[in-house]
């Protein structure tokens, strides 16, 4: 079946362009010394996550413990939640977890350690911890240095516990090619000061996990740094294209939508909105916009409603008509991905086969 016959609006993922996605992503990281432990917050099945683990992948990363659950009942083993958890419900799922699967866990507080030692006690496992430092986007982690050092000796006492070492995520590496290594290179510092501080204290680190998509290529800048953790790679986006971290021809995902009126002068309207693509805003390049038009380059996509998206058309050449399919490369595939319960498989634009997103909607 040709993609254009798809009820719409559906999400559609390239194959090759994966494929393609997932070899380079591999290569890299052979290439800087890195392993990679790739977030599946992005694609969020199973079926991406063994294609990259069949490429090499060190391990995977999640979000939340309910996309640890779903990747361990496909079979799936090594899993960092690169994410503050706290409650006692959600820990113990964890700790059960861990009588299974190897398990790492993030964390910067001592209460989180506390609480993650008794779930593991009662479940008779032990999990792995990685204390997160702020790399330099100041959303969590402890100041490189000696907080970090106190927080694994505490870890260290706890039972149920294995401290294995450091974790930060590199969001504050984002911008342009000349940006983004100058603050890769900000990075390295701040790792650096971490390490320096394990070092004086007599303490081996085992793993320093860290990166991002836009941060990948630069790993090699980051000493110390021994596995990366990119998501956004698989399918690529807006955000990355305009960064220069891919070509526009990277990006596997695309909404395919049907004009549904072009009663209101000046407006083509397509039946994908917000709750297709996501609200999220373009935090790159222009800085504006929903998504881009394949079809229509020239035609922005200027504002969502819950059902519908407007198309401003005033200076496009394209002639729209009601029923004309149109295909939309997202602003955030992440958020996109996570509005739809399954994707499209497309070789040679006709559709192969479906996956379903099988941890969606798992926010906890």
């Amino acid at each position: 079946m040709d993609y254009r016959e798809l009820s719409t609006p559906a999400l559609t993922i390239d194959l090759d362009v994966l494929e393609r996605n997932l070899d380079r992503m591999a290569r890299l990281g052979r290439d800087q010394g890195v392993g990679l432990r790739p977030h599946t917050k992005t694609h969020k099945t199973p079926e991406v996550a063994r294609m990259q683990l069949e490429r090499g992948a060190v391990g995977l990363s999640v979000a939340k413990v309910g996309e640890a659950e779903v990747m361990t009942e496909a079979g799936l083993d090594d899993i960092l939640v690169a994410y503050p958890v706290f409650g006692e419900e959600k820990l113990r799922r964890l700790a059960q977890l861990a009588r299974m699967r190897r398990l790492l866990v993030s964390l910067d507080d001592e209460a989180t350690a506390q609480e993650l030692s008794r779930a593991a006690g009662a479940q008779g496992s032990t999990v792995g911890v990685l204390v997160e430092f702020d790399a330099g986007f100041h959303r969590c982690g402890l100041p490189p240095g000696p907080a970090c050092v106190d927080l694994a000796r505490k870890i260290q006492k706890l039972p149920g516990l294995q401290f294995r070492g450091l974790m930060s995520y590199f969001g504050s590496v984002w911008g342009t090619e000349e940006a983004r290594r100058q603050e890769a290179e900000q990075v390295a510092e701040r790792l650096g000061q971490a390490l320096a501080a394990f070092r004086e204290a007599g303490m081996p680190v085992e793993i320093v996990s860290g990166g991002s998509t836009p941060s990948a290529e630069f790993a090699h800048r980051i000493p110390g740094l021994t596995e990366i953790r990119p998501g956004t790679y698989v399918y690529h986006d807006l955000n990355t294209y305009y960064q220069g971290a891919c070509r526009l021809e990277d990006c596997a995902a695309r909404v395919v939508t049907t004009v549904v009126s072009t009663a209101v002068p000046g407006r083509a309207i397509i039946d994908a909105g917000s709750k297709t693509f996501s609200s999220d805003t373009l935090r790159a390049g222009p800085g504006a916009g929903h998504g881009y038009v394949i079809e229509a380059p020239d035609a922005p996509l200027i504002k969502l409603n819950e059902e519908h998206g407007h198309l401003d058309v005033t200076k496009s050449l394209h002639p729209f008509r009601v029923g004309e399919v149109l295909t939309v490369i997202p602003n955030h595939v992440c958020t996109c991905v996570n509005m739809h319960d399954e994707v499209f498989l497309l070789r040679d634009e006709q559709v192969v086969a479906s996956w379903r997103v099988a941890a969606r909607g798992k926010t906890r």
